[in-house]
């Protein structure tokens, strides 16, 4: 249910991108050091609603940061700020594996991590292989993705 929920969003709220060209890696790990600082600089309840705005600095063309507690709950999304408050810990991609519970489990052991998986891309709407950069902090995950 969940997975057609994130489809529905992803649809029917997402702002228009520029499909010119996808985000690199580097603009990704950048966006994302960009909301660590913002989040450790203002503290999240101030960050969070910046990091959800769909038409902020936290978007650039089909990259957008998303920030999750421990829990997998969403703490900020820049492309579907309705998904704020949401726990997604045991969403599946396409091939089933449960991305969110694997990226909490990445972020136990290692500060910062590149995670693999499918998902739908907000440009062509397809399911597409995706790389997302994470930072972890005290009490959440910041990531940022780009499609392969």
């Amino acid at each position: 249910m969940a997975r057609h929920l994130i489809a529905a969003l992803l649809l029917a709220g997402s702002p228009c991108f520029a499909a010119d060209r996808p985000a690199t890696p580097d603009e990704a790990v950048a966006m994302v050091k960009k909301a660590v600082a913002l989040i450790r600089q203002q503290g999240g309840p101030q960050a969070y609603p910046q990091i959800s705005d769909q038409r902020g600095s936290f978007v650039l063309r089909d990259l957008y940061i998303t920030v999750w507690g421990r829990d997998g709950v969403v703490r900020a999304h820049g492309l579907v700020p309705q998904m704020v408050g949401k726990n997604l810990i045991d969403l599946k991609d396409i091939d089933g594996r449960t991305f969110i519970r694997e990226r909490m489990e990445l972020a136990r052991t290692h500060a910062t991590f590149w995670q693999d998986y499918q998902y739908t891309h907000p440009v062509s709407r397809k399911i597409e292989p995706k790389r997302m950069y994470c930072e972890s902090l005290v009490d959440s995950v910041v990531c940022g993705g780009v499609y392969k």
